[in-house]
């Protein structure tokens, strides 16, 4: 039962472990707008993990963004970020491979720095027990996003307030030197649109955190 809910990192970890019991593999899905705290939320969780004695790995999901040039060609360079930018197609066969858990899994990790996906950069291992897939739109009720729920044995919603999810992207930007028209074009062209759009059409949370910043 979905319940809203601010627990600690070991009442999640707590959590997770009763649940995963002897299972080989449990899949974890960290969902959220942009600047909710999904990657700072999933990195903690996994390493916690990792102190408590299990082999965690933390997937983003923000490796199957398409590379800008064929962002360009397609016209949607200016929304990055939205669902139709990422290549879901790649992801969830991606998902398919660490559910099954049968083989090694290179993931592709995107610098944020440069703006593009590096492939093959992080490595799924066969005996990891535990893995944290994080990304936006990972519980989206939309078209084949619908899809992704069911390769997770357990989902967290994180859910702050859109004003302060506003003042994080709006940091967020500013560090990477946008200011003025350009940076009023990435928040309400394009980051702001997929706040409200993640806020309002994710389902299927097992836990909705209202925030996380640890």
């Amino acid at each position: 039962m979905t319940a809203e809910m601010t627990p600690t990192l070991d009442d999640l970890c707590d959590d997770v472990l009763a649940r995963a019991g002897t299972l080989r593999r449990y899949v974890i899905g960290i969902a959220g707008p942009p600047g909710a705290g999904k990657s700072t939320l999933a990195e903690a969780f996994g390493a916690r993990l990792v102190e408590r004695g299990e082999a965690a790995v933390v997937l983003p999901m923000d490796g199957f963004h398409m590379d800008n040039a064929v962002l360009e060609a397609k016209g949607r360079l200016a929304r990055k970020g939205a669902p139709d930018t990422f290549d879901l197609r790649a992801f969830i066969d991606m998902l398919k491979a660490v559910r099954e858990g049968k083989e090694e899994v290179l993931s592709p990790v995107f610098d944020r720095s440069r703006e593009l996906a590096i492939a093959s950069a992080r490595v799924i291992p066969v005996e990891a027990r535990i893995i944290i897939v994080e990304g936006n739109y990972l519980l989206l009720q939309e078209g084949r996003w619908k899809e992704l729920r069911a390769f997770f044995d357990f989902a967290i919603l994180l859910s702050p307030p859109f004003e302060e999810l506003e003042r994080r992207l709006y940091d967020r930007w500013h560090f990477y030197g946008l200011t003025g028209e350009a940076l009023d074009v990435k928040m309400n062209g394009n980051d702001l649109p997929n706040v409200r759009l993640v806020l309002s059409q994710s389902a299927g949370a097992d836990v909705i955190l209202p925030d996380w910043t640890a």
